[in-house]
């Protein structure tokens, strides 16, 4: 089987709603073409290990998707449901279709070279559910003991420092969602002196946030700025009546290792903060790791690959924080993944498999 044969079979099968058809290809190519130890856990992860040593180095990618648009749904009436196959298309050097660059042909990839690499030690290549839903999968193997000192995560790299070039990733920002809720006292309007007016706390709170530093590290070679966005605001309930609550949601963009302060919002009168979402950042700590990753996709392609960061989280997030030292190398490109036509490169697609079987069998370093 083909490296575009299997993106091809991956891609058609519908995953955005439950992963288990999914799944079940995946397992059952894994039985098939390799000896490895194959399981599934009780969520839908799919998970093999071969080879053996001290250190485990892991490829991981995940087989949900979003939503797909009509036009990448084999149905004629043009209704997305999951019982229909999603179109896959070949023209012009890349596959076209819902996954295709997020991320089923760098999983695609990731299990041929898994296939195919003689490891230097124990080699594991782990397809997760949720990603798209916040890392559902990850979170669930890592309580379950899934820790392997090392990773290769899947996601997109290629044209960060230039064109037709797949860069390094080690580091990303994580994203945390949270809400700030105002509270006071209805009144009536000719009357307002009487109430608390919940819009005027919640407005007080959104100065604060403004206020608030937001933090930066360096990572090579570049500077990794936070971002805070007050991103929606709802409140009152009649144009004559003082509000007795408002609401106000915030897009916090974070950085490894700092937080702004939003917590002190919530030293404000009749004013609650509450977390919602806590998606974390990733930051590779290892540098020797880091350069094979690079040493490996360097001897693979033409132009000279760099060592990047990415601006929004992934599963590697959930990893480093749980120990595993992570660089993202994967053939997506900057805006091409939950599009209408998202594809991928061919060309890419292969230089991606040929690094990661070489990253398998010269890693770990003998110590």
């Amino acid at each position: 089987m083909t490296l575009v044969e299997l993106t091809r079979d991956l891609v058609s099968i519908p995953s955005h709603e439950d992963g288990a058809a999914a799944g079940d290809f995946l397992e059952s190519w894994l039985r098939r073409e390799t000896d490895a130890d194959v399981t599934r856990d009780a969520v839908g992860n799919v998970i093999a290990r071969k080879g053996t040593g001290p250190e485990t180095l892991a490829l991981v990618g995940h087989h949900d998707v979003v939503e797909p648009a009509a036009s990448q749904v084999a149905n004629a009436d043009g209704n997305v449901d999951e019982a229909s196959e999603y179109v896959v298309d070949e023209r012009d050097g890349r596959l076209y279709g819902r996954g295709a660059a997020d991320m089923k042909g760098a999983l695609a990839a990731a299990l041929l070279a898994f296939r195919d690499a003689d490891p230097a030690g124990e080699l594991v290549v782990a397809s997760f559910v949720g990603e798209e839903v916040g890392g559902v999968g990850a979170r669930y193997a890592i309580d379950d003991g899934f820790a392997p000192e090392y990773a290769v995560v899947g996601e997109g790299s290629t044209n960060y420092s230039g064109p037709n070039v797949t860069d390094v990733a080690v580091a990303h920002k994580g994203r945390r969602g949270s809400t700030i809720t105002a509270r006071g006292t209805a009144a009536h309007a000719s009357e307002a002196d009487a109430g608390e007016n919940a819009i005027y706390r919640a407005t007080a709170a959104v100065d604060r946030v403004r206020e608030l530093e937001v933090p930066s590290v360096d990572v090579a070679g570049e500077s990794i700025a936070g971002r805070l966005t007050v991103t929606e605001i709802e409140g009152g309930s009649a144009m004559n009546v003082v509000p007795a609550r408002c609401v106000v949601t915030v897009d916090e963009r974070t950085v490894p290792g700092e937080r702004a302060a939003l917590e002190r919002v919530a030293d404000l009168d009749g004013v609650e903060w509450t977390v919602d979402q806590d998606l974390p950042p990733m930051r590779c700590d290892d540098d020797a790791f880091a350069e094979t990753v690079l040493k490996a996709a360097d001897s693979v392609q033409a132009a000279e690959p760099e060592l990047v960061t990415k601006p929004h989280a992934t599963d590697a997030g959930w990893l480093s924080r749980a120990g595993t030292d992570c660089v993202i190398y994967g053939p997506s490109e900057p805006g091409e993944a939950h599009t209408d036509d998202e594809s991928v490169s061919i060309a890419v697609l292969e230089r991606c498999r040929e690094t990661y079987r070489r990253v398998a069998e010269r890693w770990p370093l003998a110590r």
